[in-house]
């Protein structure tokens, strides 16, 4: 045990933790040279064309150090907001974590946020600067921001550049030297217990979980039980990262690595569950929860023959991602389909790329939004509450007594130059501000509370334009409050197409009626006929667009002769368009590209 050292890298998205890991892994021979690619880590195609983590990634490297041979198990974590909940699963598997901070962007929102989950599990914290080499870096200054956060010591935060690879052999000695071995109840001898903190699907081998050994040790062809899941399954196999699965004779008490189930089923694995003997009976281990969707989209196919693959889809993705939910729902004009809860707008965005891109599927993404919980004043339903999940479902304005919608609490980073950008801002976006305190040297911390609602719409975007992407922001959600919010609906040739209508604040209706029609003007691409874009709220039509049809030149072969002639064949033209339009034939078809450029504002 006393060799074995298990940590983490946390920092705010965009800091250089796979940067780092590329360097540990070069450093530590783990991966030979020729191979060696930038963020080796991120294996998803999406995470290299975006530059950023989606699935953490654990790796097993061995190191030399002193004489004295180590291993040293790494999960690189991603750092955006929406994954938070795939950081929280890894802090629980490791005993030390380094604290990761840009020296050109300082201490960030989403970097406190995380520091305090690591803090909550009780891991040992290593301060490190990053990106140090880069011509735009504030070594000085940042070094006394984390000095105040962490109450450190200047000589206990330790400098390295990812790129060049400086200070990181001085950094992996420190995890050595601070990070604490592995506790274990029992020897390998004792029962098996496991905590799994992420898995992944394999067609041919099932469900692969990832796992930290708690206590006692696991090898191939072992009866298991899943604790919370109550499912029993055979061990096919047992193994380490390094970085790509090696299988093992056996996993040790501390040791991560992974277990080949063989479970072909979605919905039995799930992340924090434990995994232990089949017949023994000890306790599953503390601390199982699920992660909570705060945004929610409805999924269709482009076409109706594709519904049983997209059902397939969802569920291969669930496999590997438990952190978003889906159910069956149908829909008058597209069909059947899921409503989908996801943990924020980059998750939703991602998914769905996925499901695309690896199953080649064209979907139909309705407007993205949040749960309201209306309490109708008559008709049927007169004093029930009840939970709404998408904006199609949104009752009329009159069948309403209360509407209430969640709202979050925020912190936001900024330098003090940016104030006078960000307040309006705010004040856009309803929100109410708190307190607010100086954080290091021209930089401020601003807490506030606002509706979930104004965070969904654009604010990241905004906020980053505002402050020329100086500003950062994380948030946890709140509680409930009453909302003032009317459905606004989007119809194109007189049809009302469920998939833009959106909820909206009733004070900004009218503008978000104009925004959301001249934007699918200027992409929705011409029909045949003549179209209107219209958007329509409070029981009337706000905003109106037209779109002129396609124009062929049915003249074009004829010259001379008299004008009469070919006004003849403009009128049997138009004739054609209005007839084809009567009978059916002017259904607008939507490419997919449109409902995502439409849900990315």
């Amino acid at each position: 045990m006393q060799d074995i050292r298990n940590f983490s890298i946390i920092a705010h998205i965009d800091h250089g933790k796979s940067t780092l890991a590329d360097r540990m892994l070069e450093i530590t021979g783990t991966i030979e040279k020729r191979k060696m690619q930038d963020q080796v880590l991120d294996s998803m195609e999406l995470e290299r064309e975006r530059g950023i983590t989606i699935k953490m990634q654990p790796v097993r490297m061995k190191y030399l150090h002193e004489g004295k041979s180590y291993i040293l198990n790494l999960i690189d974590t991603p750092g955006h907001i929406d994954f938070s909940y795939e950081v929280s699963r890894a802090l629980k598997a490791v005993e030390g974590s380094i604290l990761l901070v840009d020296a050109t962007q300082g201490v960030q929102a989403q970097t406190l946020t995380t520091l305090g989950m690591a803090r909550e599990s009780g891991l040992t914290i290593i301060p490190v600067l990053s990106k140090v080499d880069s011509p735009l870096a504030r070594v000085d200054e940042v070094r006394l921001e984390v000095i105040k956060l962490l109450d450190c010591k200047p000589e206990d935060i330790l400098e390295t550049s990812g790129r060049t690879g400086e200070g990181v052999a001085a950094l992996l000695a420190e995890v050595i030297k601070k990070v604490p071995p592995p506790k274990v109840e029992n020897t390998n001898a004792g029962p098996f217990r496991s905590l799994i903190f992420d898995f992944k699907y394999s067609t041919h081998r099932g469900v692969i979980v990832f796992v930290r050994v708690m206590e006692g040790s696991v090898s191939r062809n072992t009866p298991l039980i899943f604790k919370i899941a109550k499912e029993t399954f055979t061990s096919i196999e047992v193994g380490i990262f390094s970085p790509s699965e090696l299988p093992v004779e056996s996993l040790g008490a501390g040791e991560i690595g992974y277990i080949v189930t063989g479970i072909k089923v979605p919905g039995i694995a799930s992340v924090g569950d434990t995994v232990a003997k089949a017949n023994d009976t000890l306790l599953p281990l503390p601390g199982y929860m699920l992660p909570r969707p705060v945004v929610w989209a409805s999924i269709y196919p482009e076409s109706q023959d594709d519904f049983i693959s997209l059902k397939q889809a969802l569920g291969k993705l669930k496999l590997s991602d438990s952190s978003y939910t889906y159910e069956e729902e149908s829909s008058g004009s597209l069909g059947r389909g899921f409503r989908c809860g996801f943990l924020g707008m980059l998750h939703l965005e991602i998914i769905s790329e996925r499901i695309h891109r690896e199953f080649n599927l064209e979907l139909v993404v309705t407007m993205p939004t949040i749960t309201y919980e209306v309490t109708y004043k008559n008709g049927p339903k007169a004093g029930k509450m009840e939970t709404i999940y998408s904006p199609a479902h949104f009752p009329d304005e009159g069948l309403l007594e209360e509407i209430k919608e969640p709202w979050v609490n925020s912190v936001i980073i900024t330098p003090v130059r940016f104030l006078g950008n960000i307040m309006p801002l705010l004040y856009e976006h309803e929100a109410e501000l708190g307190e607010s305190e100086n954080f290091g040297e021209d930089r401020t911390r601003l807490f506030l509370k606002m509706p979930l609602r104004e965070l969904m719409r654009n604010f990241f975007d905004k906020l980053k334009s505002a402050s020329s992407g100086f500003a950062s922001i994380s948030y946890e959600i709140e509680g409930m409050r009453d909302a003032d919010v009317v459905r606004l609906d989007i119809l194109v040739a007189d049809e009302v197409l469920p998939a833009f209508s959106r909820v909206v604040s009733r004070r900004i209706v009218e503008q978000e009626a104009e925004s959301a029609v001249e934007k699918l003007h200027s992409i929705l691409p011409r029909q045949m006929f003549v179209m209107k874009i219209q958007g329509k709220a409070l029981g009337r039509i706000i905003s109106s667009r037209t779109v002129s049809a396609f124009s062929k030149d049915v003249t074009q072969h004829m010259y001379g002769g008299d004008i009469t002639r070919k006004m003849k064949l403009r009128e049997k033209q138009k004739k054609g368009k209005k007839k084809m339009k009567e009978r059916g034939r002017g259904k607008v078809n939507i490419p997919q590209d449109v409902f995502l450029k439409m849900m990315r504002n």
